[in-house]
């Protein structure tokens, strides 16, 4: 298991330049940790790997995704949603406890949040929607990927048409948040219900319109109607 690690470390190094560390981090505002391997690059490797640990019992495979978040870096984190979103159909409700600890302790950029919550998280809550309830909770917490995931996590289901509801009672509570990644996140969800709920977006927008965050508002209706647009900014 170590060793499979350790390949998946180096040769990340390898792949790596310095001139897309400095092109990457151009991207975040927060410090991150990075190989500078491009994303086209680090698929090919996770698709590499998994070939030879899709054979191990499902325990082993969390525990070296584990091992590769503990790195810190993005590219390794990328490789083991990877790992895990090939799984998915493995899934069990145990799982919530895992990937809620992996959130709160490993995510630290809105890269790996976004990678963690529309793959890994998002499809584990399209088949267990119990832990909707525990989501919404998340919505309150002081860590601020916490915060976004509350939101982001639904985009895998929002796709599908459900939990609009429940995106709308997150929505509410992140609303008057000063956290720009916090705003983006949840203005990125609505963004994607208006694919098939365009009306009640734009009727949550009008709702809130004098006291939501203008970046969020501008994320939620991004895909409307040039009309629907012009009546959500007028102020």
């Amino acid at each position: 298991m170590i060793k499979i690690v350790n390949q998946i470390i180096e040769e990340l190094k390898i792949l790596g330049s310095e001139r897309n560390i400095e092109i990457e981090k151009r991207f975040f505002k927060e410090p991150i940790k990075t190989h500078g391997v491009k994303s086209k690059e680090t698929k090919a490797l996770a698709k590499k790997y998994f070939s030879q640990i899709k054979i191990l019992p499902l325990a082993q495979v969390f525990l070296i995704a584990e091992q590769l978040l503990k790195t810190g870096y993005n590219q390794e984190a990328s490789i083991a949603f990877d790992f895990l979103s090939r799984l998915e159909k493995k899934y069990v409700v145990k799982h919530f406890v895992v990937f809620e600890r992996w959130l709160k302790k490993y995510i630290t950029n809105w890269g790996m949040n976004d990678d963690f919550s529309t793959h890994v998280l998002g499809y584990f809550l399209f088949i267990f929607p119990q832990f909707l309830p525990k989501v919404k909770v998340w919505a309150k917490s002081k860590n601020r990927w916490v915060r976004r995931s509350s939101a982001t996590s639904l985009i895998y289901s929002l796709r599908r048409k459900k939990y609009f509801k429940e995106l709308l009672g997150i929505s509410e509570i992140l609303l008057m948040g000063a956290d720009l990644m916090v705003q983006k996140g949840y203005g990125w969800a609505l963004k994607e219900a208006t694919k098939h709920y365009p009306k009640e977006v734009l009727a949550f927008v009008m709702k809130h319109k004098k006291i939501m965050p203008r970046t969020a508002l501008r994320y939620a209706i991004e895909k409307l109607s040039p009309a629907q647009k012009k009546l959500a900014m007028k102020k």
